[in-house]
This record gives structure tokens, C-alpha cells and sequence, in this order.
């Protein structure tokens, strides 16, 4: 008998075995050809699948269906037209065209464009990404499509990744075929863990910073946080585990392969990590996993915060992009027993790592936000400083190669815990390095950097990209090099590779206050904010790359920094704004009422003759503390609005970095001493006591 699992899995997705079962098989075939080999597709075959998808989509339930795209916001876009067509006589067929499959029409002129689009320049286009397959969501069919404007420049996250895709597929065959290898696919392959929170919605409901910024603006530290180390794999609170629950219901009926869930380091902080996928397919059901948290969390009295630092003083959020690469299926990033003998991995392996050395500033770039900056550097999350970490016996391999030196592996050592119903385990080849940036975990690279509420199509068009460049490097250096000397030849340009960029690689402690300074000794970066590493999306070096690969053009290019330095601006904009609000309505009248009515009862004791020395030092604290955070509102008004009024998005950004942000934290730092200070039935909002540690 099937579980529910076998049974539910994929039923709202139009998959490869729902194409098979009711598609002619000619054209089974044909768009088996176009997904997996990247051939053109024809609007004949359009015609035959949009067919299929619309009876398929009726019969789940569906009324409408809408081309499902990912604008520069980050999120997801839709818009629902019907399955419906008037006939004229008073009734209606249900309709769904190639036509309208491969092609929509949504206003341009409404989502961000950093430039590319005037308001009066609405059209834009929508076009079917048959590699990413259709599916159903709230009766709705969903058709995963890219986003370009009217002049057929990309406006959104997926085009240029599906752009750098196929950049690396072209090359890495050429590689390929250098080792005897006909192959007809290569892509590369995500697993995205994403971290969130969760809290109670009546919590989430009174406090105006959360609900605007996703963010808590205030608040003092809790009397406890993480210290004891308890929550980390806990047992998960039943509340907590109803939504899990539902949320992999709901996710295995979109195919969506979430496989471990559990609570991770902070307090009402979990995780949920699902099985590899194609890159671009990966993203998608990532958005779509992120989309049902908040939908599902209100069903059981939950709010879910996707912030990379919703709190202070405990873990932020992060999304680790776990990125390999597949050649027809197989893993191009799996060293074998023996990576010292597999020449093939050497080349991939030396080509990821000169690509990160090269690109750390892209790198950087492609996970800068405002939410990021609050993360990068501590509890658990990496350093603004790109580096790679190889583990212990892939770096005792990289070692003998540039120094000509012997290496001879080690047997996996079995550890013998002393108990004879135990078994005895085995050690992996190297540890983890929670402290890395780019970590090789065995099979793949785990990039740590991403920020849990981003889209992951930019880090890996970044990665893919740069990837690329480097095998084309290999292809072309070998391209005219006999085969007798292609295993000379190749381990001689493994070591140069090597030899180049082994700066990038350390095992050591990320935290340590020593590795900022080795890391500019050996000529690393260190950009500590967004403002610091956007501008270099637009340096030549890294327009030329893209350009180059065909992945993105300069304008394109300069629109994404302009988007992205914009929304950095218009988001801190927000934050200082609801400060503002927040300490005028909320802070300040209740000091207002704390300190009159601890002034009254001072005033009553004197009329007693009762000295009240604790109770006029509390007002006089409370009064002092008042007249500071008026004059820090007032002054974070002003450079606010002098910030606001730039016009060049460089200049803003770095006016909100240097002016903004100090402002903000000096009027964090005044009100949650007040926190400290003020009787609990005043103060406006939960605190973190309270908000972290429900029951």
C-alpha cells in the first residue's frame, strides 16, 4: 500500500512523468530534447503541451493560470487571467494556447528596472521556462517563466542565471571532451537550506518594526539567549511541529524535496533543507518554499521572520547555497577514493577555485543587502572576507601539487566508542568550518554567505559564470596539445592554477582576530557592507566577464547595481522612519507616563515628609533619558532626509552607511536602556523575553 508521501508527491506538478503519460510520444520526446539538451522549442509543440497542461490543470482544480516570474525585487510576480474565453452566445470555452503559454505580456513599467524602463515605457515580457516545471498553487497553474523588457533586456533574477547555465554547459563540455567524454548535459545543482524564524503573530502584531522592516529596531538583551546551547536540535515545540507538518504536506505536493527539518542554534530560530536540484529549478522551489512559510504559519497562530538578523544578540538567518556540477548526472565535484589521481576533479576543483579568487568581489557583491551587513561575521555566519576552506586532506593534496610533493592518502578511520552495541564509525576525511565563506563539504561547495530572505539566482550566476571562464581557460590552453602529453599538460596547468590562487584557500578560524589582517596581507577583500561591495557589479573586469559569456550585457549589468544600491536606500529609509515613528508614538509617551507617575508618587511621600531618594533619582533618570532620545530622534531626522535627498545611488548608500545607520544605533542604544529602566506594564512593546521564549 502507498503512504501518503508516494501517493501526494508531485500532484500539483505538471513533471516529466505527467508529460510522459499525456503528451503524444513525438512530442514527449521533443521537449524531453528541449529541456535536457537545450534545443529550440517550436510553437507546434507549445500548442500540443499547452493543451495537455490546461486538461491536466482542470482537472486539479485549476480556474486560472499565470506566467510565474521573479523581477529585480528578489520575489516572486503573477498575475491570473482565466481559463475562460467568451464564445458571444452567452457562454464560454475554457482555453489555454502555445501562444499564451510560451509568451505573456505584464506591465514593465511597475517593478523595479534600475533605469532600463521609463514609466511611460510599460511593455514587457514573459517567456515559459520549459526547464522549471509548471504547477498548481491555490487553483491557480503557475507557469515558471523569465521576465525582459520590451528591447529584450533581462529585468529579472532568472534569465541571467539561466544565461550563466548555459555559459557553463558549453564549456565544461569542452573540458569533457579533452578526457574522452561525450556528454550531453552538464548543469550545475543547488540544495538551498533555508533558515527562519518563528514567532508568535500576536507578538509579530505590536510591534510596527517587525511588520515593516521584518526586523526588531529595539529592544534590549534578553535576560537569556543561546548560551546554554539548548535549542540547537531540540525537541521542537508541538505548535512549531503542526506547521513543519504541514508545510512538507504542502511542499511534496508541489515536488518540492524537503527532507530534513529541525531547530537550529537561536531560540524560535529552524531550518528546513531539501534534497539537490538543478540550479534554476532549486530557486524556484526555494521562493515557493519561502512563500508557504508565511502562509502556512498564520494557519497555526504563527508569524514566519525570513530577516537575516530579525533580532539582535542571537544567530541571524542564512541560506546556504550547496552548489556542484553534474555532467549527464554525474557529479563532476566527487573526488573519488584517490583525488590526488583524478585528474578530471583536479581541473574542476582548481577551476572553482580560481574562479572565487578571482571573482571574491562578485562574489561579495552578489549577497550584499542591508539585512546581510547585520549578519556576516558572527554566530555561525561567515566574514564579509571570501575565502575557501578544503579540509585537511584536500588541502594536503593541493600542497603536493604546487610543491612537487609526495601524497599518499589515508585510509578513513574507524573510531571505536568503547561500546560493544555501538558501532564503530567512520571518520569523514575532514571536518567542517562553520566560520567559511565557500566550504567544500565532499561533493560540493557550500557557499554561507547568502542571506536567508534573498533569491539565490545571483550568487550562482556569479559562481556559474566565473566557473566558466576557467574551464574555457583549460579548453583553450589544451586545445592544441597531443594526447600523449595531455596528462603532462594539464597537471602542469592544475599546478600553475594552484600555485595562482592558493591565497584564497584557508581552513583556519574565520572569527579570529588575526585573519583580517592575513587575509589583506595575502591581498583578500574585506567589504564590510553592501555600500562597500555593490559598486563592483559595474567594475570592467566583471562587465567584461559577463558580457563575454553572453549572461548579461553592461546595461544590464549597471541596472542591477542601480536596483540593488537603490533598494538598499529606500529599505534603510523605511527602518528610520518606523524608528522615528515608533520612539514619538510609542517610546516617549509611555516614559512620559512612567516618570509622571513616579513623579506623583514622589510629590504624595513629600507631603508625607518621606525623603523618596530612589524614586526622585528614577525620575531624574527617566527626564535626562527623554531629553536624549528627542534631541537623537530629531537628529536622525536630519540626516535622514539629507541622505533621502541625494541623487546618485553610490552617494546615498554610503550616506545611509556613514550618517543614517550611526544615528539609528545611537537612538537603539538610549531607548533599549530605557527598557531596562521602565516599569513592564508601560513599556509599548513584547520584549525579546517575551517574544523569543513562547509557550
Amino acid at each position: 500500500m502507498a503512504s501518503k508521501v508516494t501517493e501526494e508527491y508531485g500532484s500539483l506538478v505538471f513533471s516529466d512523468s505527467v508529460m510522459r503519460e499525456r503528451l503524444p510520444k513525438p512530442t514527449y520526446k521533443e521537449l524531453s530534447r528541449v529541456i535536457k539538451e537545450g534545443k529550440a522549442l517550436n510553437l507546434a509543440i507549445a500548442n500540443e503541451v499547452a493543451h495537455a497542461m490546461k486538461e491536466w490543470a482542470l482537472e486539479k482544480g485549476a480556474t486560472h493560470y499565470t506566467h510565474w516570474f521573479q523581477p529585480l525585487t528578489g520575489i516572486t510576480s503573477e498575475k491570473h487571467d482565466a481559463f475562460m474565453e467568451p464564445t458571444g452566445d452567452g457562454r464560454a470555452l475554457e482555453t489555454f494556447s502555445g501562444k499564451a503559454l510560451i509568451q505573456g505580456e505584464p506591465d514593465a513599467s511597475s517593478f523595479p528596472s534600475g533605469g532600463l524602463r521609463a514609466t511611460f515605457e510599460a511593455r514587457g515580457y514573459t517567456a515559459w521556462d520549459p526547464t522549471s516545471p509548471a504547477f498548481i498553487k491555490d487553483e491557480v497553474l503557475c507557469v515558471p517563466t523569465a521576465f525582459i523588457s520590451y528591447t529584450g533586456e533581462a529585468l529579472d533574477k532568472k534569465t541571467p542565471l539561466l544565461r550563466s547555465c548555459v555559459a557553463l554547459d558549453g564549456q565544461a563540455k569542452r573540458v569533457l571532451k579533452l578526457f574522452g567524454k561525450d556528454i550531453k548535459s552538464v548543469t550545475t545543482t543547488v540544495g538551498p537550506e533555508q533558515e527562519y524564524f518563528l514567532i508568535k503573530e500576536e507578538d509579530y502584531a505590536a510591534r510596527p518594526d517587525l511588520i515593516m522592516c521584518g526586523r526588531t529596531l529595539f529592544g534590549c538583551e534578553p535576560v537569556k539567549g543561546q548560551e546554554l546551547e539548548e535549542h540547537y536540535f531540540g525537541a521542537i515545540r508541538p505548535t512549531v511541529n503542526e506547521f513543519m507538518k504541514e508545510l512538507d504536506d504542502e511542499l511534496w505536493k508541489l515536488a518540492v524535496p524537503a527532507k530534513t527539518k529541525h531547530n537550529e542554534v537561536a531560540p524560535c530560530q529552524h531550518e528546513l533543507a531539501p534534497i539537490f536540484e538543478t540550479s534554476s529549478k532549486a530557486i524556484d522551489h526555494n521562493l515557493v518554499t519561502m512563500e508557504k512559510m508565511k502562509i502556512i504559519a498564520s494557519h497555526h497562530g504563527l508569524t514566519c521572520l525570513q530577516h537575516e538578523k530579525p533580532f539582535d544578540y542571537v544567530n541571524g538567518s542564512g541560506k546556504h547555497n550547496n552548489w556542484s556540477i553534474s555532467a549527464d548526472g554525474k557529479n563532476l565535484l566527487d573526488p573519488s577514493d584517490t583525488p590526488e589521481d583524478n585528474l578530471q576533479f583536479l581541473v574542476f576543483l582548481s577551476s572553482v577555485i580560481a574562479a572565487v579568487d578571482d571573482y571574491q568581489d562578485l562574489m561579495r557583491a552578489s549577497v550584499a543587502s542591508a539585512g546581510n551587513d547585520h549578519r556576516l561575521g558572527a554566530n555561525e555566519a561567515p566574514p564579509a572576507i571570501v575565502s575557501i576552506f578544503l579540509g585537511d586532506d584536500l588541502a594536503a593534496v593541493v600542497d603536493a601539487l604546487i610543491n612537487d610533493k609526495p601524497y599518499s592518502s589515508h585510509p578513513r578511520e574507524k573510531m571505536d566508542l568503547g561500546v560493544p552495541q555501538l558501532a564503530d564509525l567512520t571518520k569523514d576525511s575532514t571536518d567542517r568550518n562553520r566560520t567559511s565563506p565557500f566550504a567544500f563539504t565532499g561533493n560540493k561547495f557550500e557557499f554561507r554567505m547568502c542571506g536567508s530572505q534573498q533569491n539565490l539566482s545571483d550568487p550562482n550566476m556569479v559562481l556559474n559564470t566565473a566557473v566558466a571562464e576557467q574551464l574555457d581557460r583549460f579548453a583553450t590552453d589544451m586545445a592544441d596539445v597531443a594526447e600523449c602529453d595531455f596528462i603532462v599538460k594539464a597537471l602542469e596547468w592544475v599546478k600553475a592554477t594552484l600555485t595562482a590562487h592558493q591565497r584564497i584557500i584557508f581552513n583556519g578560524n574565520g572569527y579570529s582576530d588575526e585573519w583580517p589582517a592575513e587575509a589583506e596581507k595575502r591581498g583578500l577583500l574585506n567589504m564590510r557592507t553592501a555600500p562597500d561591495a555593490l559598486p563592483c557589479l559595474i567594475d570592467k573586469k566583471n562587465l567584461d566577464l559577463f558580457e563575454k559569456y553572453h549572461v548579461a550585457s553592461p546595461d544590464e549589468m549597471h541596472a542591477r547595481y542601480v536596483s540593488k544600491a537603490e533598494q538598499y536606500a529606500k529599505l534603510l529609509n523605511i527602518e528610520a522612519n518606523t524608528m522615528v515613528y515608533m520612539t514619538k508614538h510609542m517610546y516617549l509617551p509611555a516614559l512620559f507616563d512612567y516618570s509622571g507617575d513616579i513623579a506623583t508618587t514622589v510629590a504624595t511621600k513629600a507631603e508625607l515628609g518621606i525623603a523618596a531618594k530612589a524614586e526622585k533619582a528614577l525620575v531624574q533618570t527617566l527626564t535626562d533619558a527623554i531629553d536624549k532620545i528627542t534631541d537623537l530622534v530629531a537628529d536622525l531626522e536630519q540626516k535622514n532626509a539629507a541622505a533621502q535627498s541625494l541623487d546618485d545611488p553610490t552617494e546615498q548608500d554610503n550616506a545611509y552607511r556613514d550618517s543614517v545607520i550611526p544615528a539609528m544605533d545611537a537612538l537603539r542604544v538610549s531607548v533599549d536602556e530605557m527598557e531596562k529602566v521602565c516599569g513592564h506594564d508601560y513599556w509599548p512593546v513584547p520584549s525579546y523575553n517575551r517574544i523569543l521564549f513562547y509557550v
